[in-house]
């Protein structure tokens, strides 16, 4: 008695399928799973044998093989349980064979027979749909696998009972409906930030082109309170960025009922954070804070303060745009097209450069405390501003006149220019000036002859890397994508080149 059922295993976000190949044959009872399961995968047995018990089925007395095809894949988590409940069922005539045809099954199984909730449940949807199957997935996983595709079939039972009555004509299981997550509350607004003018018009300039951002000011000048205020002016995911969103949330188990958000991810991960938290990995490998930000922002408060080694493990995904996870037998990736906004105090005690304020920790200090930070990563993020703190006559004034929506639209509009530009140039996957590659730069910055001889005299005084010379033409793109202009010109690169160079003057004043 043979009976095989189709399942998917996880390669990042990417859903492999697996055939789960179930034999029942004569000889001493055993039950036993092959095809390279993990532990979970190999406690499936026990799992399988009570849900049966739970409904009045028995395992018969004989040889149960389980195989999980293809062998050489790993196989790791819980899901296995009920499509390896099903294929047995299959097998020893409880229900039939071409019942199963068609889909792909996934969940894991409760000793009273109900089917628990897994992760993963979109990307197994999506990767079902590619193959031209349904789906048979657990009730709390229906709403985010309705999202694949409208016609896809998606069976979604709380328990294997009801599966069983449904296959047998007893009741109907009604296709389950995709779910929005609405925001409880309103997102910060920047009219709440008194003050700090040029750090307002940073921020704006930073979400108009996906710019990196990095604010230095002593503590309590507002660089939290800016960095927090950033989602309120980015415009809003498109559908197939949901998606791709809520991919990765959902392989993390983050998303709340399979509901999906249209708000980009804030991440803010504490400076404690270890490699493996910060870009994902782990003795079995998960998405990390920079995959979960994913088409949204991660923010790195006191940034010194984080270990070396795993501020450099952002350099790679900031630049690539994922997150590439290397093992002896196997690679995944996962996406992290992330926007890093970082702050940091000018030294350890706060506050280096404040006029008659002598240092406690010695006349270094500004100096070791920003080492902590190499280099290459500095040389990554396009926008250098310093945050300076404020006096009570700015805190008591009067607030802004404009609020997060009125920069919002502003930031709207830029975009669709950006869109459209790179829609023009073939580039469609191009989706903010951050993300133009070099070789599309000299066709999308339109840049006049006094921008280029400025730009060329900056890059020698300040010593601009290649990347750095780049990214301040991106900015430089972005400020004239502000204005409504497509050419790009003096005022741009000058502007553009003042974000470029605060840090760099602030270290050689340390």
């Amino acid at each position: 008695m043979y009976a095989q059922v189709t399942t998917v295993a996880f390669s990042g976000i990417e859903a492999r399928a697996v055939e789960v190949q179930v034999q029942v044959s004569s000889g001493l009872p055993a039950f036993t799973i092959v095809g390279l399961p993990d532990k979970a995968v190999a406690e499936s047995r026990e799992r399988v044998r009570s849900a049966l018990s739970a409904i009045g089925l028995a395992l018969p007395p004989k040889r149960i093989t389980v195989n999980l095809a293809p062998a050489d894949l790993p196989k790791e988590g819980s899901h296995y349980d009920l499509p390896i409940a099903l294929g047995l069922m299959a097998a020893s005539g409880a229900i039939a064979q071409d019942s199963l045809e068609g889909y792909c099954v996934l969940g894991e199984l409760g000793l009273d027979g109900t089917i628990a909730r897994v992760v993963g449940g979109l990307p197994a949807a999506i990767g079902a749909n590619a193959l031209g199957l349904g789906l048979i997935c657990p009730d709390s996983c229906g709403a985010e696998a309705a999202w694949a595709s409208a016609d896809m079939t998606i069976l979604a039972p709380k328990s294997i009972l009801s599966l069983i009555n449904h296959f047998k004509g007893l009741q109907s299981l009604s296709r389950p409906e995709p779910k929005v997550r609405e925001r409880s509350e309103p997102l910060p607004d920047l009219n709440e930030i008194r003050g700090q003018e040029s750090a307002r018009r940073a921020l704006e300039v930073a979400a108009a082109g996906g710019h990196h951002l990095l604010m230095v000011g002593p503590p309590g000048a507002g660089k939290s309170m800016l960095a927090q205020r950033l989602p309120s002016i980015l415009p809003p995911l498109a559908p197939a960025e949901m998606l791709e969103v809520s991919m990765v949330h959902s392989l993390a188990g983050a998303l709340s009922e399979g509901r999906i958000g249209a708000e980009r991810p804030f991440r803010a991960p504490h400076h404690s954070a270890s490699m493996a938290a910060l870009v994902g990995g782990g003795i079995k490998p998960r998405p990390g804070e920079a995959a979960l930000a994913h088409l949204g922002v991660l923010f790195l408060d006191e940034l010194p303060e984080f270990s070396p080694q795993v501020l450099d493990a952002l350099r790679q995904p900031i630049e690539s745009g994922e997150v590439a996870i290397a093992r002896a037998n196997h690679r995944i990736t996962y996406p992290s097209r992330v926007q890093l906004v970082a702050a940091m105090n000018p030294c350890r005690c706060g506050r280096a450069g404040e006029p008659g304020y002598a240092c406690r920790f010695g006349k270094n200090c500004a100096e070791r405390y920003q080492s902590r930070v190499s280099g290459p990563l500095i040389d990554r993020i396009d926008l250098h501003i310093e945050v300076p703190a404020l006096g009570a006559a700015a805190l008591s004034g009067p607030p802004p006149k404009e609020g997060s929506a009125e920069v919002r639209a502003r930031v709207i509009a830029a975009r669709a220019r950006q869109a459209a530009r790179y829609e023009a140039l073939d580039a469609e996957q191009v989706r903010t000036n951050a993300d133009c590659p070099s070789g599309l730069l000299d066709e999308a910055v339109a840049l006049d002859k006094a921008g280029l001889a400025l730009l060329a005299e900056a890059a020698d005084r300040l010593k601009l890397s290649a990347r750095g010379y780049h990214r301040s033409l991106k900015v430089a793109r972005t400020l004239a994508d502000l204005d409504g202009r497509e050419s790009v010109g003096r005022d741009h690169i000058a502007e553009a080149l003042s974000y470029r160079g605060e840090t760099l003057r602030q270290r050689e004043a340390a």
